[in-house]
């Protein structure tokens, strides 16, 4: 009982790894962790890029802080920077401070400030901040000036369209005239694609020359107009086609910014690898099991593989994904395609990536390969 009321509460920041999302007790606790492969793996990746992994966690901590800010204080409320780190920190999953690129609560004081998105007043009691309304008046004018530039952009691909449509039509109707006036002048078309010249004996050869030269040059020049309106009508689906990719892409490049990146990542029917030292006595310790239930976003019910005993109440950080055969089913539980189903064709074990291709038919993206997936954001599936 008193280890669950220990676990509960906050407890020394020396004793948290950010990039694992672990919170150990003591000292002793945290090197075992620090020894663990979870966390040797996790280091791996982070040293790989750890500008973006710092980016990330900033933008978390930004994000967290105005939360509190909007959502306790409001916007005309001049209140102290402390009282409101104070309150952020009272979640237990929050983004520590020292996991950001700011090593005190001063310096990002002072970046609100020079950024503009809070009035920042240095006094002897300490850093006083007022929440500037207006940062996001201008992020949402920003977002609704490019929601009307596409539509611009679909109204005039539209108007191109009845453009050339029109062209299409006036080249057909004039072809139409120019067949009436032929049959006026006397010339008649065969079924065997022959022309006979109706000509008074009396007319010369010369005469009749020069009304067939008329005849031709006019249907060459619609058909020249017909392919030229056909080109034209290519081209416009074309750019059609490319500015729907380039609306793809921009999706896709949103998500990968974070914002479909979420600290929980435990679903149904996944099978998970047991990480805590402590289930090392009842042998649970580095064998798998499968997730039967979800409590609360980061608990989860763990019936293990090997035994049939009562179902194990695990949190997440005490649990890591597991990587399957080739050719095997994963769950994609972080990320930008966070909740689909993927075939695993590679794995590139130097840089800690799979290469996967989703599975689920109902999305628009069935059959794209995902060439660098992570191994925290793939897990085996049940099935």
């Amino acid at each position: 009982m008193s280890n669950q009321m220990k676990a509960k509460g906050l407890q020394k920041l020396k004793y948290y790894c950010e990039s694992c999302k672990k919170q150990c007790r003591d000292a002793n606790g945290f090197k075992c962790h620090t020894m663990s492969e979870g966390h040797l793996r996790q280091m791996e990746i982070f040293g790989q890029n750890p500008e973006k992994f710092v980016q990330g966690y900033s933008l978390e901590f930004e994000t967290g802080f105005f939360e509190v800010l909007k959502r306790c204080h409001g916007p005309r409320t001049r209140v102290a920077a402390m009282v409101v780190y104070n309150e952020y920190i009272t979640n237990r999953h929050h983004v520590h401070m020292n996991s950001s690129c700011w090593n005190t609560l001063t310096e990002f004081v002072m970046y609100l400030g020079k950024s503009g998105k809070c009035k920042v007043e240095d006094t002897e009691k300490g850093w006083f901040i007022t929440y500037n309304a207006s940062a996001d008046s201008q992020e949402l004018l920003q977002k609704k000036s490019r929601g009307k530039r596409f539509k611009n952009k679909l109204v005039e691909e539209k108007n191109k369209e009845k453009q050339i449509e029109k062209q299409i039509k006036r080249a057909s109707s004039s072809s139409s005239s120019s067949s009436a006036i032929a049959k006026d002048m006397g010339i008649e078309k065969n079924n065997n694609t022959r022309i006979a010249f109706a000509v008074a004996a009396s007319s010369s050869s010369g005469v009749v020359k020069r009304h067939r030269e008329e005849n031709h040059s006019k249907f060459s020049v619609f058909e020249e107009e017909e392919d030229a309106a056909k080109v034209k009508r290519k081209r416009v689906r074309a750019t059609s086609a490319c500015v729907l990719e380039e609306l793809m892409m921009e999706e896709e490049a949103m998500k990968d910014r974070g914002n479909n990146r979420k600290p929980h990542w435990l679903c149904e029917g996944l099978i998970v690898k047991v990480t805590n030292r402590a289930l090392s006595e009842k042998g649970h310790y580095n064998k798998k099991g499968i997730i039967r239930k979800v409590l609360g976003k980061y608990y989860g019910e763990i019936m293990m593989l090997d035994d049939h005993q009562p179902l194990l109440r695990l949190h997440q950080d005490d649990l890591e994904t597991v990587i399957p055969c080739i050719g095997g089913v994963v769950r994609i539980v972080n990320g930008s395609y966070r909740g689909f189903n993927a075939r695993l064709l590679a794995v590139d074990t130097g840089n800690f990536c799979a290469k996967v291709q989703l599975l689920d038919t109902c999305c628009a993206y069935q059959g794209r390969v995902l060439p660098e997936m992570a191994y925290d954001d793939i897990c085996k599936l049940n099935c």
